[in-house]
C-alpha cells in the first residue's frame, strides 16, 4: 500500500471549486500519521498565508509571490475585521468554515471561491502583468481611495474586484468641476473580456489613464504589453 495525495471524486463540474478547496486544505494541513480523513478544523493564519502564496505561485507559474500588504488585505477579508493591525492577525487561527463555507459579508460567495477566481483570471490572462508587478491586486477599494486621492489627475492602479469572482478593475483619479479629486472604478474585466481584448490594449485605449501609481507613465509601464496589430489607440 502507498499513501496518496488527497483525492476528491465529483459528479458535476459545479463541485470542482469545493473539491479543490478540500484537496488544498487536506494537503496543506493534515498530519502524515493522522487517522484517515481527520484534518485540523482550524489552522494558524501564518500557515494559511504560506499555503495561499505557494498555491498562487504554482497555479500562475510565476516567481512573484504575495507581499505583506496582500496578506493584510486577505486577513481583513477572511476575518471580516478592518480595525485590526497586521500584527494582530499573526496570532489568529482561521477555520475551514471561514475558508470555504461561510459566505463573505454582503457577497454571494466564500473566501475560497473568490480567491480561486483570482487564481484562474491571473493564470489565464494576467500572468505577465502580475510578474512585472503592474497589478497591485489584493487591495480594498477603501485603501485605493486613500492612496489615490492626493495623486495627480489620471493616476491609476489595478486591483482584483472585491464584489465579483474573477474580475480585475482599474481605479483612477479624476478631478471634479470644483477641483476636488474623485476616485472612479471601471467595471471589472473578466477573463472573457480580456480574451477579446487584452488588458494592456484596454489601458492604452482609455485616455483618462496617464500614470500607473505612484508615477510611472502608462506607456512606459504597459508598452511591452500592447498589441501592435491593433494599431493606434482609438
Amino acid at each position: 500500500q502507498v499513501l496518496s495525495l488527497p483525492i476528491v471524486v465529483i459528479v458535476h463540474g459545479n463541485q470542482d471549486n469545493n473539491a479543490k478547496a478540500t484537496v488544498l486544505w487536506d494537503n496543506a494541513f493534515s498530519e502524515i500519521d493522522r487517522v484517515p480523513f481527520v484534518v485540523a478544523e482550524r489552522v494558524p493564519w501564518e500557515k494559511m498565508c504560506d499555503t495561499l502564496n505557494l498555491k498562487f505561485m504554482a497555479e500562475v507559474q510565476t516567481t512573484k509571490g504575495l507581499l505583506k500588504e496582500h496578506y493584510f488585505f486577505l486577513a481583513q477579508k477572511i476575518f471580516n475585521d478592518h480595525s485590526a493591525r497586521f500584527e494582530d492577525f499573526q496570532s489568529r487561527h482561521v477555520s475551514w468554515a471561514q475558508f470555504n463555507k461561510e459566505i463573505l459579508p454582503g457577497r454571494g460567495f466564500t473566501f475560497w471561491q473568490w480567491f480561486d477566481g483570482v487564481l484562474d483570471l491571473t493564470k489565464r490572462c494576467l500572468k505577465s502583468y502580475w510578474s512585472d508587478r503592474l497589478i497591485m491586486g489584493f487591495i480594498s477599494k477603501q485603501y485605493v481611495c486613500k492612496l489615490l486621492s492626493a495623486e495627480p489627475d489620471g493616476t491609476f492602479l489595478l486591483r482584483f474586484s472585491d464584489s465579483e469572482i474573477g474580475g480585475v478593475t482599474i481605479a483612477y483619479v479624476i478631478r471634479g468641476k470644483d477641483g476636488s479629486s474623485q476616485v472612479e472604478n471601471i467595471q471589472p474585466f473578466s477573463a472573457k473580456d480580456l480574451s477579446i481584448r487584452s488588458l494592456g490594449d484596454r489601458i492604452r485605449d482609455l485616455e483618462q489613464l496617464r500614470n500607473l501609481y505612484p508615477n510611472i507613465p502608462k506607456d512606459q509601464a504597459f508598452g511591452s504589453h500592447y498589441n501592435s496589430e491593433w494599431g493606434s489607440p482609438r
